[in-house]
């Protein structure tokens, strides 16, 4: 859009914050993709950058709301990031906390890849599993080292908000029977407190650049769990087996290999008992993608769906005591047998 259809706020924004000049009138075009924000790339004098807007009612079918003060706290975690492993963040060029919004760096699709993508069309590399696993691993340990970061990031009610309610709880209510379990598993994870957490550590906000992957769309940001990113992203690992089932294999090696590299980080605590906090807590993710209030949009058959949650109430009442046994069970169920480095 251009200048003159652009919200006026938004321009005025980036006016305050010196990334356009006084009378220029950049081009904002929508970007699509996200559910919990407001996304441009703006084309200005100074060149292309974006910006983010969170938005208080979320683009899905559900009435799912949050509080737009999340955008704060995702600029602060990109910062806390940058501190410890800054080839691992964008640059975050202004931040207008009243506007509710902020710039960074424009990552060019010419040399950046979304991870979601390239799983999309089959491509399961098993370098990048590891890449992602051993940054995720190596920003968890860094923060796990600065306790004092937990008075910047009071989001627990947030973090139950757009996470632990959507997913976790909206999912008991759909399969009652697992209900309690779902349960043990939200107070659970809200009482855990070891670092900070991401919270949207997926496939659709990774981008795979010359340096490695970028993480990006941090705005659940929660001092807390740091089993909730590592199976928040190992979940859409298993889901994509679905989604492309010939390259099954694939996945479930990207699977491994992002577990081994993350869990050898793992420096803060036990990576045993971490590993068991990951595999009990996937389960519940994984019924929460069919059933919960963000269901996955790939998986439309019926029958992809039963299995999904056949399997999933299953791991619920008997949890695999390691990732690898929910790994090896899920090769069985797809016909993925053999899929180990």
């Amino acid at each position: 859009m251009s200048a003159p259809d652009a919200p006026e706020e938004v321009v005025a924004a980036l006016r305050g914050l010196g990334l356009i000049g006084p009378d220029e009138r950049p081009v904002l075009t929508p970007l699509t993709g996200g559910v919990a924000s407001d996304i441009w790339r703006v084309d200005a004098a100074r060149g292309p950058f974006c910006v983010k807007r969170a938005l208080a009612k979320l683009k899905v079918a559900a009435d799912w709301r949050a509080p737009v003060i999340r955008n704060e706290y995702e600029v602060a975690w990109f910062e806390t990031v940058a501190q410890a492993v800054p080839e691992a963040v964008p640059e975050i060029l202004g931040h207008d906390p009243e506007a509710g919004l902020f710039a960074m760096a424009w990552l060019d699709p010419s040399d950046h890849r979304l991870w979601k993508a390239d799983l999309a069309a089959g491509v399961a590399d098993p370098a990048v599993a590891h890449a992602v696993g051993d940054r995720l691993g190596r920003i968890h340990a860094a923060t796990a080292a600065r306790p004092e970061l937990a008075e910047r990031f009071p989001t627990d009610s947030i973090f139950h908000a757009i996470r632990l309610e959507p997913y976790l709880e909206a999912a008991g209510r759909t399969r009652p029977e697992v209900a309690a379990e779902l349960a043990a598993l939200v107070a659970r994870t809200a009482a855990t407190k070891r670092c900070l957490v991401h919270g949207d550590v997926s496939p659709k906000n990774i981008q795979v650049g010359p340096t490695g992957p970028l993480f990006l769309d941090a705005e659940c940001a929660w001092w807390g769990d740091p089993a909730f990113d590592l199976a928040f992203c190992l979940n859409h690992l298993l889901l994509k087996c679905l989604w492309v089932p010939d390259k099954a294999a694939g996945f479930l090696r990207c699977f491994e290999r992002m577990s081994a590299a993350y869990l050898a980080r793992a420096d803060w605590e036990d990576a045993a008992e971490l590993e068991t906090r990951v595999a009990s807590l996937l389960p519940g993710l994984f019924l929460a993608r069919v059933d919960g209030k963000s269901p996955v949009e790939y998986l439309t058959e019926e029958t992809d769906k039963a299995l999904v949650r056949e399997t999933a109430i299953g791991w619920l009442k008997t949890p695999p005591a390691t990732l690898e046994a929910l790994r090896t069970d899920w090769a069985k169920r797809v016909n993925a047998e053999g899929a180990g480095i």
